[in-house]
């Protein structure tokens, strides 16, 4: 693997490493299991740790997981955050590990990502996308956008990341109980998730979130000549949803669409038997 610094080894055949933007940002990898690649990238202030309920499907496939740029274990910087960057660091780590054949995997503002590389990079390496509770465009005016930026909300936005600055914690922990569909947390969830979020600097979190939230990648949809995997949950409390998804999934020219009504924002946690069936039965038929 060029570029690839391994520094963690289990013996439920795990390694934990890095791998070196060429700006020179330090992003946190882990690799599970052999075969077919997944990598599952998070959403806005998360990290790897959210797909901890997909470890499962590494024993048929090869699951990968990595923290953007100012989150989770990867390095703190003050540059970089926004979705091109964050697209061109997918990438980055795409050719570092050598893959081939990948289903690449995005949650939420992870979906913009997918996208954008899609945007950039084209199938190069890749067998299909994922999309999961991922809003192409949460600015956008149209019926199916139900994110709180809807209509080119500006205010709503500047509204969310000062509540963000003024009460960290606080609004971690609201933003943790909206993700799921009951509207609170389990509290062991809720201690390990607020601390994920508490780890991304506010103004670099805040600089991802103005960028993600105005840019549009709806005319990318229709661009995608790979076969995708469309998987939303019923998300009341926080976007995206049914409505969402079913957008999504009929302006991709090859999708399945998967809603999974029992979750939130969150169907690879609040599901994840069903999640993972469905991501296996996926990665079979792009091999039948």
């Amino acid at each position: 693997m060029d570029r690839f610094e391994a520094v963690e080894t289990t013996a439920e055949n795990q390694v934990g490493g890095w791998v070196r933007t060429t700006d020179g940002v330090r992003l946190w990898v882990e690799i599970r299991g052999t075969g077919q690649p997944v990598l599952l990238l998070h959403g806005w202030t998360m990290s790897s740790l959210f797909w901890r309920r997909q470890a499962q499907l590494a024993e048929t496939c090869q699951v990968i997981t990595v923290d953007f740029r100012g989150h989770g274990r990867s390095q703190t910087t003050p540059r970089g955050h926004n979705v091109v960057r964050y697209a061109t660091d997918v990438r980055e780590v795409v050719t570092a590990l050598g893959l081939t054949r990948a289903l690449l995997v995005g949650w939420s503002m992870g979906g913009s990502v997918v996208l954008e590389y899609w945007r950039r990079f084209g199938p190069d390496r890749l067998a299909g996308l994922g999309l999961v509770e991922s809003g192409p465009y949460p600015m956008s005016p149209a019926p199916w956008n139900v994110h709180k930026c809807h209509g080119h909300n500006e205010e709503a936005m500047q509204a969310d990341l000062e509540a963000m600055r003024a009460d960290r914690r606080g609004f971690a922990t609201r933003f943790v109980n909206a993700m799921f569909l009951s509207g609170h947390a389990p509290e062991h969830a809720l201690r390990w998730m607020v601390a994920e979020q508490l780890k991304s600097d506010p103004a670099s979190a805040a600089a991802i979130y103005e960028d993600y939230a105005r840019l549009d990648t709806t005319p990318v949809l229709p661009t995608v000549a790979l076969p995708a995997l469309v998987v939303y949950g019923r998300s009341l409390h926080m976007c995206y949803g049914p409505s969402t998804g079913r957008y999504v999934a009929a302006t991709l020219p090859d999708s399945r669409f998967v809603l999974l009504d029992k979750s939130g924002h969150m169907p690879f946690y609040e599901q994840p038997e069903e999640f993972n069936r469905t991501v296996s039965g996926f990665l079979d038929s792009l091999n039948a």
